[in-house]
């Protein structure tokens, strides 16, 4: 499956933007989703996980939390990023990835993923 993630821009502190993660290739509603970010000089993390399928089950990096909500449009083969109240510390280049193994257990682990996206980038101004 090949990923395709866009949405990025520089914003202002307590702007919006919503990240999508499209898939070709395969249908995405089968693999777990996460989105990881990296920042300047800092390892990258993870942000937040949709189960596949229905995506019932969400996590979120308690950094995000309650701030990001992910979402999944399987008609479109489209996962989304909602960020709200965007913070200078929300600055960083934005990854989706898919995992077909799919443990949820494991969705926060990079290994976890079998595919991933080019990243789009994101700039909080303060």
């Amino acid at each position: 499956v090949q990923l395709q993630a866009s949405g990025g821009g520089l914003v202002q502190t307590g702007d919006s933007l919503r990240l999508s993660c499209v898939a070709s290739g395969r249908t995405l509603g089968r693999y777990l989703v996460g989105w990881f970010r990296q920042a300047p000089g800092k390892e990258r993390e993870f942000v937040a996980g949709i189960h596949r399928n229905s995506g019932s089950s969400v996590s979120y990096a308690d950094s995000v939390k309650g701030r990001f909500t992910i979402s999944r449009d399987n008609a479109k083969n489209t996962v989304y990023l909602q960020m709200n109240s965007l913070k200078p510390e929300d600055t960083a280049v934005y990854y989706c990835a898919a995992s077909s193994g799919g443990i949820w257990s494991s969705r926060a682990l990079e290994d976890a993923y079998d595919y991933w996206g080019q990243g789009t980038q994101v700039t909080v101004s303060s």
